[in-house]
């Protein structure tokens, strides 16, 4: 290891192009699941009185807010405890993983090399309410063409299903009118390919997606990588930003006790 190696990695990021993979959190927006508890955004405190705004006053003069927010909200990751439950718990799919809460999860495992899948020719190709599956044929395929996955990557699935993450009532395609069975969903892998990528060593999967799980099969999908301790990461933008190789996924989550997950900040270095 070099003495100037921060200065490399400096040199590295400053000449690249960082691209952000978040999406905006805000109450006007998709940010939580259909039937997950609604994200609320609230004034504590602000700089002088107002009476249009519910807040407690203190008499000092500065602004803060509250929130209430699901831990699977906006651009976010799945922690395995998210679908299974402790070992001791004796509950269906109970193993070692669901001890391994989200502030566990070693950082090195949100961040590596992205390997972008483009299954944006799959975007739609399914029955109101299911998702088209990305599947083992599709998959291989992609490494006939980008080469092998390797256990370093983070393998990613983009489909352009951002583009549904707008201002309510646009915003509710993102995932309230595929539960609803009005359209079909986002595109996901299938059981096979994560076994697949996990035999490969692969330990983290993202999605542009509102779920890595199919929209008709979501409990399925969950489980067949979580209970092998890998971790999904759902609900990123601009992934079209990103060649097929050559770009640095960072997704950075809120450390939380014992979570099944949190929102956080996804960004991609990509060298010019």
């Amino acid at each position: 290891m070099t003495d100037n190696l921060g200065e490399q990695i400096a040199k590295l990021f400053f000449s690249s192009e960082i691209v952000d993979l978040s999406h905006l959190i805000a109450e006007d927006l998709p940010a939580a699941w259909p039937t997950h508890m609604p994200l609320q955004i609230r004034v504590w405190n602000w700089f002088a009185e107002q009476t249009d705004l519910h807040y407690v006053k203190t008499g000092i003069p500065f602004q803060t807010r509250w929130m209430t927010l699901d831990e699977h909200v906006g651009t976010h990751f799945d922690a395995p405890p998210h679908f299974i439950p402790p070992s001791d718990s004796g509950l269906p799919y109970a193993n070692k993983w669901g001890d391994v809460y989200g502030d566990m999860i070693p950082l090195k495992q949100f961040m590596g090399p992205a390997a972008v899948i483009d299954c944006t020719a799959l975007a739609g190709k399914a029955e109101p309410g299911a998702s088209p599956l990305a599947d083992l044929a599709f998959i291989k395929a992609w490494e006939a063409s980008h080469g092998e996955f390797r256990s370093e990557d983070i393998v990613t699935f983009w489909s352009g299903w951002d583009k549904n993450y707008a201002k309510f009532p646009e915003g509710e395609k993102f995932g309230l009118h595929v539960i609803q069975g009005k359209s079909p969903g986002w595109v996901s892998p299938s059981v096979e390919v994560i076994e697949y990528l996990f035999d490969k060593g692969v330990r983290t999967l993202a999605t542009d997606g509102a779920s890595i799980g199919a929209a008709h099969d979501g409990i399925r999908t969950h489980v067949v990588g979580l209970s092998k301790g890998m971790v999904y990461i759902e609900g990123l933008a601009n992934l079209g930003q990103l060649p097929p190789r050559g770009s640095f996924l960072v997704f950075l989550p809120l450390k939380i006790k014992n979570s099944s997950g949190a929102p956080g900040r996804a960004f991609a270095v990509v060298p010019k």
